[in-house]
This record gives C-alpha cells, structure tokens and sequence, in this order.
C-alpha cells in the first residue's frame, strides 16, 4: 500500500515538477497576485518590496554556499573519504541503504541542520557506487527526508532565538519580558517524543516504498568519472621554486588551524551557521594538510554552486514582498481569528506549513509569524513555547515539497528536484500528522 501511495507522488511529482528555478519564478508570479488580492498594497510598492528582498539574504545565500563547500571539501579529506567508504559498504539493498543514509542524516540534522544537509547527501553518493540495483533519486530522498527534524534540534534557529535573552528577534520576551530556555522546547518531552516517533515511522515508511520497477539507476561510471576529475584537480606539480613550496607548506595550514581553536576555546563552541562552517573549514584545512590541496578541492567543490547562488536572492525577493505587502501577517492573522488557547500552537503550525512555501527560512518567517502569534497566545493564554514550535516545525514539515532547502543535496548529487520530491511528499502528510498531533496533545 505505502508501495502504491509513494510510486504516485514519484510519477506525479516527475511529471509536473519543474526545476527548481522555475518553481521560485511560479511562486514569485502567485505571491504578486496573491498580495494584489487580498492586502491594499499598490502594486508599485509590491515591487519595490520585492527588489529590495532581492538582496537583503545575501549573506544567508554566500553562507549557504560556504556550507555546502566547506563541508564537501572536507568530505573529500582521506580520513572521511575512508570514513564513508566503510559506511557505504554495510547495506547490501537499497532499501536497507536509503534507511542508513536516512538516520545518519536524521541524527545530523537534530544536532546541526547544515551537517544534516551534507552528510547524508554524501554518503548517498557513495553508497550508490556499490550498491547494485539502487535508484539513486530514492537514495538521495532518504537523505534529505532526515532534515525533517532540524527545527526541534540543537540548532533550531527559532528555539535559540527565545532562549536568548536580548536578541532582537526574541519576540517573546518583548512582549512578556519571559525567556522561553530550551527545556520548555528542543529537551522538552513533547519535542523528543516528536522526533523520535518521526524518525521510527519514516524508516518504516522508507523501507517499505522501495521503488522496484523502472530503477533510476545512476551509471557508476559517472561518479567514478567526477571522483577522478576531482583526484585530478587535486594533484600538485611540486619543483623547486618558491611558490611551489609556499604552496605545499604545511605548516602554514598548521598556524591558521591553531589560530583558529585559539578562537574558539577563547570564545566559546556555541553552534551557529558561522560556527559551523568555520568549524569544518578549519578542519578541511589541517586534514588536507597542504594549503594548495585544499585550494584545488575547495575550487573544485564550488563547481556545484550555481543553482544555489541563482535561487536564494529570488527567494530574498519573495520574502521581501509577502513581508512588505502584509500578505504573510493575512495569512497569519487568519488562522488565529478561530484559535482557542488550545488550538493555537496547533494553528500556528498549519499556517506556518503555508507560509513556509513563500519563506523557506525559520528565522525569516518568525519574524512574519511571531508579531501576531505571540501577542495572540498572551491573550488566549496559550503556551508561547507551544506556539512558538508549532512554527518552527511547519516548517521543517513543510521543506520537504519545498525545494529551497534541498538545493545543496541536489548540487552534491547533481539531481533535479523532481527527482526525490515524490519520495518527500510522503514524508510531508506522515510530519504533518505526527507534530500536529503532538502539539495538540501537548497543549
């Protein structure tokens, strides 16, 4: 049965998905008409709001890529080469395969959400070299249905942002002057229930919607062929000259490398996206030993980035218009209109799904959502806490037919969206399900 259910969103998605540029563009054009019919908004201002969303992430777009490169750089370090290669020869199925890569990506993402990203992708790569018979769309898919948990991990960025007392974008606090830690939300027993449910359910799920007919299988060949181009692009002319042993001086990969703890054991290990990638560019670094090394991989590696450097500003556009235009607060201020304190995390969550199409980003649209929930919970008398993760997971439910997030899997895989969205939309209906029932049992 889930067979049946999961092979009709493969062909339906493959059918009507289009690449994922054209997916911002379609969205961009229903946001316009969107705002043109339900906010007072004049046209004009729709975009100009749009033009200056167009660059306001960009520093959110360039960290996005450093994450994907860094992390693919050190990805292709011998330790972690070695690493994925003995992963990659446990599962001897596909099936078995995809629930790997889905767990590994799953407990990633709970304690990172760009380690999540990365290493699953990765590994579905590897895994897909020997694995025979393994469609590799359905391998990938695994990989990015474990983001599904990251907003109720250790680096969900709503949970850290009402846990911080001071932060501009602690809404919470202005409103209530309370600070909402991360026992009342990512330790909280509701969440851990959650997400451990989720998990279980979906490596079922995964198990069980194994594609048996009409295998994408990718040519090994092909990922042989990049592996080499990539050993290739490696490879150092060492001679004499002062350049040349400039460029392989190892210890000047060395100095940075301490340079670098010095910093972090001075200021603390606190994970955030800047942390984060520091941390894996300081380790590609003393693990590919030699500066030229991981200069030629580091370039090497940037090869993938150009999906993700064309899409995210046009995403910055949308948020800049559904956020200027008001349409987000409409969307928002609707669901809380029959909200009872009961049902109000539970609202926030479904209109968070909604709003997450538009603004696929948890920090972007708290700060659509939060001016209207939070005031709403205080009046209700609805848990913030609650509400506030009714938010954050509508969004990580919602990423899984959104494929803004998916774009540094597919670049690493070099996969269209519509090759593992079909396998997502299922895992979309199963979150919904599990964190809407949790949050309504929990209130």
């Amino acid at each position: 049965m889930l067979g049946k259910i999961s092979n009709f969103f493969v062909k339906l998605m493959q059918k009507y998905m289009p690449d994922p540029f054209l997916f911002v563009i379609v969205l961009t054009l229903l946001s316009f008409v969107m705002a043109l019919l339900l906010t007072p908004t004049p046209f004009i201002k729709m975009v100009e709001d749009w033009y200056k969303g167009l660059w306001a992430i960009l520093t959110f777009g360039l960290q996005m890529v450093l994450i994907l490169v860094t992390g693919y750089t050190l990805a292709e370090t011998k330790i972690i080469k070695k690493f994925l290669t003995f992963l990659a020869g446990i599962p001897k199925d596909q099936a078995n395969a995809a629930v790997m890569i889905f767990l590994i990506a799953a407990i990633a993402s709970f304690i990172n959400w760009g380690l999540g990203l990365i290493a699953g992708a990765i590994l579905a790569r590897e895994i897909a070299k020997r694995v025979e018979k393994a469609d590799f769309g359905y391998l990938v898919a695994s990989a990015y249905i474990g983001f599904i948990v990251w907003a109720g991990g250790l680096s969900s960025s709503i949970a850290l942002v009402i846990a911080s007392k001071g932060n501009p974008m602690n809404i919470i606090e202005q409103h209530t002057h309370e600070i909402v830690g991360l026992s009342q939300t990512v330790f909280a027993w509701y969440n851990l229930i959650a997400t451990i449910i989720t998990v279980i359910i979906l490596s079922f799920v995964i198990y069980f919607t194994q594609p048996k007919k009409d295998l994408k299988i990718i040519d090994k060949s092909i990922l042989e062929a990049q592996d080499k181009e990539l050993e290739q692009a490696k490879e150092v002319k060492k001679d004499n000259t002062f350049a040349s042993k400039l460029e392989n001086a190892w210890i000047l990969n060395v100095i940075v490398f301490l340079i670098g703890l010095i910093y972090l054991f001075k200021f603390g290990f606190k994970l955030d996206i800047n942390k984060f990638i520091f941390i894996m560019f300081l380790a590609g670094l003393i693990l590919h030993w030699k500066p030229i090394v991981y200069v030629k991989t580091f370039n090497n590696a940037a090869k993938v980035t150009g999906p993700l450097i064309l899409q995210y500003p046009l995403y910055g556009g949308i948020m800049g218009l559904i956020t200027g235009s008001g349409l987000a607060a409409v969307m928002a201020g609707w669901f809380v209109s029959f909200s009872t304190a009961h049902t109000l995390p539970f609202w926030s969550f479904i209109s968070s799904i909604i709003i997450s199409l538009f603004i696929p980003s948890g920090g972007g649209h708290w700060v659509v959502q939060a001016p209207i929930m939070v005031p709403a919970a205080q009046t209700l008398g609805s848990s913030q806490a609650l509400t506030a993760m009714g938010i954050a997971y509508g969004e990580q439910v919602a990423n899984m037919i959104q494929p803004f997030w998916a774009l540094p899997i597919l670049a690493i895989a070099r996969l269209g969206a519509k090759d593992i969205m079909g396998y997502c939309t299922l895992a979309l209906f199963i979150g919904t399900i599990i964190f809407g029932s949790i949050l309504l049992i929990a209130a």
